[in-house]
């Protein structure tokens, strides 16, 4: 058998270090098989997916020297590699799944549904669909598509007893049919779910080996249903421990930064992050914490993951980083990244028509543009304090202005200014008040350059990681304050908060 692996992260944000993390082990594992690894692009949200996200995760991705065999940027005997691309493919699958009895359409209203789920919480019941839909006749269902009815496809799931399979690092998992909702496989506007799509493109790609995270164990039930259904073989299931913060909740960006870029943007050499990742529940046999990917191919074993959450931490990576800049690098090379890094023509370029303004020397672009090439500033509550605004509204405008920030699609200098400006207008702050505590969070002084063409020249990555540091400079915020934000920040009339992705 053929080993095949793939990473099938989605384009709706930042690309995070979790995907990257799977990505790694998916890689060392059919590499260490003489196999392929595959890059599939899961677009199937089209409201949140970006062209822009897409090549993020593509560029952070090669950034760590990850590279795949088959992939949407250089093709392969399987693609499509993006599933916005196969939409014709689930539609013909799901209409097997419903010609054969294993699916049906279902035309609840979303009002029904909400109810339903609202009557299942107050009874503290498990939350799920009731089978109303599979309770109408064939007839009905003929006359019901014939008008246009809005409706989506459902799976059918065993009513009574259990679903069984194997994982390589758990052995026999067991999980209730009971416990397992008749999952929505095609939406209402024809694309699929993650479950169909993920089924189908993993058995058509011929994915021998399915890596991923452990949050996925309670939807592999319905997984390996629809293989059933299919009458295909189901791959080898490995459901890898999730990252950690250092207080043992899963990794999440309102504790750690999780974007790839931001590491890069910070100055981690690709190696040492990639190294660090590959320690994230496994070991070098010899224990050797620094070691290259082609040392973890040769060495690796997917039996010596562990499955205790592994503890992704800052300052270790930063220890280990220090070991690849001091052993690895002469001083050549040091400068060459450098170099490379920040201080290459591209940068110098984009922040001179800023500068040369305030400029009297050459040497005044030292500290005019000291915090464009730093990490966390070091600024002080007293400093946000006395930007102007009372706390209360001085958290909103931190929280709120990194929120709106978080559902940029475009980070331009123009849509950086209109989205602030609009939200100091729904907060009824002037403009001026309103940047005050930016500035300081995102340069450490009011008398940068315009902080919007700052947070242009920065990233939305470090930007945004200045605005949490900011956030926690002033206590940071709690699951009840949290809530409290949410629901006036969503009565400002803009989108949810987006929870983090899952590690694909």
């Amino acid at each position: 058998m053929t080993v095949r692996t793939r990473i099938a992260p989605s384009p709706t944000g930042d690309p995070h270090v979790g995907t990257a993390y799977v990505a790694l082990f998916n890689m060392v594992f059919a590499k260490q098989h003489g196999g392929q690894f595959l890059l599939r692009i899961e677009d199937t949200d089209q409201q949140r997916s970006t062209a822009e996200s897409e090549q993020q995760i593509l560029t952070a991705l090669k950034w760590l020297g990850l590279q795949w065999d088959e992939g949407p940027d250089i093709g392969g005997d399987s693609g499509p590699y993006r599933q916005s691309e196969r939409s014709e493919l689930y539609r013909q699958r799901a209409s097997e799944l419903v010609e054969h009895g294993h699916a049906f359409h279902c035309f609840c209203s979303s009002e029904r549904l909400d109810a339903l789920r609202a009557e299942q919480m107050a009874e503290k019941r498990s939350s799920g669909y009731d089978g109303h839909c599979l309770q109408l006749s064939s007839a009905e269902v003929t006359a019901k598509l014939a008008a246009g009815d809005s409706h989506v496809v459902r799976m059918k799931v065993p009513s009574e007893g259990e679903c069984r399979f194997e994982d390589m690092l758990r052995g026999e998992i067991v999980i209730d049919w009971a416990q397992v909702d008749m999952q929505v496989l095609l939406k209402a506007d024809g694309l699929p779910t993650y479950h169909l799509a993920n089924v189908v493109d993993d058995h058509e790609m011929a994915i021998s080996h399915v890596i991923r995270g452990e949050e996925w164990i309670n939807s592999a039930p319905k997984h390996i249903l629809l293989y059933q259904y299919f009458g295909w073989q189901p791959p080898q299931f490995c459901h890898l421990p999730l990252l950690r913060n250092p207080d043992k909740s899963k990794l999440s960006k309102r504790k750690n930064p999780t974007s790839i870029l931001y590491y890069q943007r910070m100055g981690f050499l690709p190696e040492a992050l990639l190294n660090y990742l590959g320690r994230m529940g496994w070991s070098m046999p010899d224990e050797s914490e620094k070691f290259t990917l082609a040392e973890m191919i040769a060495a690796f074993d997917i039996n010596r993951i562990s499955l205790g959450g592994p503890i992704f931490d800052v300052d270790k990576l930063s220890w280990l980083n220090g070991l690849w800049i001091r052993e690895e690098l002469s001083d050549e090379q040091l400068a060459d990244q450098l170099i490379h890094w920040a201080l290459n023509r591209d940068n110098l370029m984009a922040f001179i028509p800023h500068a040369r303004a305030r400029m009297e020397r050459l040497s005044d672009i030292a500290p005019l543009g000291a915090y464009l090439l730093s990490g966390k500033l070091p600024i002080t509550a007293e400093q946000l304090i006395h930007s102007g605004l009372d706390e209360e509204s001085l958290i909103e405008v931190l929280q709120f202005s990194l929120w709106r920030l978080e559902q940029l699609q475009e980070w331009q200098r123009d849509t950086i200014f209109d989205t602030l400006k609009t939200l100091a207008n729904h907060l009824e702050i002037k403009l001026k008040a309103f940047l005050a505590p930016l500035f300081i969070a995102i340069a450490g002084t009011t008398a940068s350059i315009s902080v919007m063409d700052s947070m242009q020249l920065l990233g939305p990555d470090m930007t945004r990681a200045r605005l949490r540091h900011a956030i926690d400079l002033l206590g940071g915020l709690g699951n009840k304050k949290l809530k409290k934000l949410q629901k006036r920040f969503d009565g400002l009339g803009s989108e949810k908060v987006q929870e983090d992705s899952p590690q694909a």
